[in-house]
């Protein structure tokens, strides 16, 4: 009984100078040989020279409506007539590119025992590049119309095999407008390395499935977006996306199927003040898990809003990339800001045209800050806006002596006044001490934070002693509670 051996042969991408001699050779060598598909420029010619059994597998084609019962019907055949003896099966261009047979043959041969050799010929792919003219090596992902990625970076260029027919190329460009702005432009290549049929013609993505020549010989090449201002989609969120959809979907986690836009809010509020904290300490691995927890929290609410049809998270990512470019023009456009001062009243500017645009008229200059932001952040930013009226103080020493004015007003409303007064005084204590703050380029709730902290690292300095001592808080005075709290702040220097 012979072995079995199967022998896997690249033809090239057409051309009769592009098939490799040891290709060739086997072809010619007596063994039966199966083409995959008759459809290819050099089989006409090479049938003729063929001394032994000439079979394709154009049939199963024909017979099957999906080409993964396709390739198996073809392993299955190959594996079946090898038993019999050693064959020859030929793949145009190279066997390992694009060639889904010879991946499932190899893995199943390997599991049966059966010999296979594979003879390689050049591919398709480097007659793609030379009629391009393209280097590879400058960035380029290689892909199958037949199984597009779910994600595509619009930043490196992408080469489309197999788009073999006008439904093809439909689907693909339904695909890529997902990713590309409809006049992206894109080019066609017919029959790369077969001089008298190659072809090409380059045309916006949004005319891709209008070309009549397009055939099984055809692929796509998509340059990379070099205008920041084309971006679609320029990174994925979609691992993240896939994630939230199983949790909020059926079957998924009862807790994230409950939460609504409102639900959240508070833990956005808790998680970028945890970034905030993660930056204060310096700590660059928190810092990492933090920010992902607030990319959490953006991507919960896109889902949210998804499942009411209202805008998901890449129309999220789309419009920050648009805005971006936008109130930016001294970096994507002609507009000259080179001071931090400039690009501040060039965004303003840019912010009530964008408005306007809207028919959304302020009807305040105090207009505009959020009603949900911390009570000190209030201060500051209505501050900001006034000033920039020209209702401001010179500098920080006119505002910290209106800090002295309220604090008086203070103890005069502290000896005579009832709660509701002295409220009111202390409040404006607070709003003058932001505005010193604001002369100052201090943020007062960044200050204030901070003055948290050294006070809980003090106090917990207390706490630690105390136990040293063999002491509890309560067991201890005042004076001797404020002795320890002047140590601290001694070591907080050194």
């Amino acid at each position: 009984m012979p072995e079995p051996k199967i022998t896997v042969v690249g033809l090239g991408p057409g051309s009769p100078d592009l098939i490799s001699q040891g290709a060739r050779a086997r072809l010619l060598g007596g063994n039966p040989v199966y083409f995959r598909t008759t459809v290819h420029p050099l089989i006409s010619e090479l049938i003729k020279e063929i001394p032994g059994k000439v079979n394709s597998f154009d049939h199963v084609y024909q017979e099957e409506t999906d080409f993964s019962t396709v390739y198996d019907r073809i392993v299955a055949e190959l594996l079946s007539a090898a038993s019999n003896g050693p064959i020859v099966y030929a793949v145009p261009g190279h066997p390992f590119v694009a060639e889904t047979t010879v991946t499932n043959l190899v893995a199943k041969a390997k599991e049966l025992g059966t010999n296979l050799e594979v003879v390689p010929s050049m591919s398709g792919l480097e007659a793609m590049l030379a009629e391009l003219q393209i280097d590879p090596t400058d960035g380029l992902v290689i892909c199958d119309a037949l199984d597009m990625p779910s994600a595509l970076s619009t930043e490196t260029a992408l080469l489309v095999t197999q788009v073999y027919s006008q439904m093809a190329a439909s689907q693909l460009k339904l695909r890529l407008l997902e990713d590309y702005d409809a006049e992206h432009l894109v080019t066609l290549v017919k029959a790369a390395g077969v001089p008298k049929e190659a072809r090409q013609e380059s045309i916006p993505l949004y005319r891709l499935d209008q070309i009549s020549w397009i055939d099984h010989l055809t692929s796509l090449y998509v340059p990379k977006v070099a205008n920041l201002q084309e971006v679609q989609t320029p990174f994925s969120l979609l691992p993240l996306v896939k994630v939230m959809e199983r949790l909020r979907g059926d079957g998924g986690c009862a807790w994230d199927q409950k939460q609504t836009h409102e639900t959240l809010k508070p833990y956005l509020i808790e998680e970028a003040y945890e970034v905030v904290e993660a930056v204060d300490t310096q700590g660059d691995l928190e810092l990492m898990e933090e920010l992902g927890d607030v990319l959490l929290q953006v991507v919960f609410h896109a889902q949210i809003a998804a499942e009411r049809n209202a805008f998901d998270a890449d129309d999220i990512v789309k419009t920050l990339v648009e805005k971006l470019i936008r109130r930016h023009p001294h970096v994507f456009g002609d507009t000259v800001a080179n001071t931090p001062e400039e690009v501040s009243r060039n965004w303003d500017k840019i912010k009530r045209q964008e408005k306007a645009a809207k028919g959304d008229q302020p009807r305040s200059l105090l207009d505009g800050v959020p009603k949900g932001l911390p009570a000190l952040m209030t201060a500051y930013e209505l501050q900001s806006k006034a000033a920039k009226a020209g209702f401001d103080w010179p500098d920080a020493v006119g505002a910290f002596a209106k800090v002295t004015e309220e604090i008086k007003e203070f103890g005069e409303a502290l000896s005579a006044q009832g709660e509701e007064e002295q409220a009111s005084e202390f409040g404006d204590i607070l709003f003058a001490l932001v505005n010193v703050a604001r002369h100052l380029k201090i943020e007062p709730e960044m200050a204030l934070i901070t003055a948290c902290q050294r006070f809980k690292d003090r106090f917990g300095y207390i706490e630690k002693e105390a136990h040293r001592q063999g002491l509890s808080l309560a067991d201890m005075t005042l004076q001797q509670m404020d002795e320890l709290w002047d140590q601290a702040k001694v070591l907080e220097n050194r």
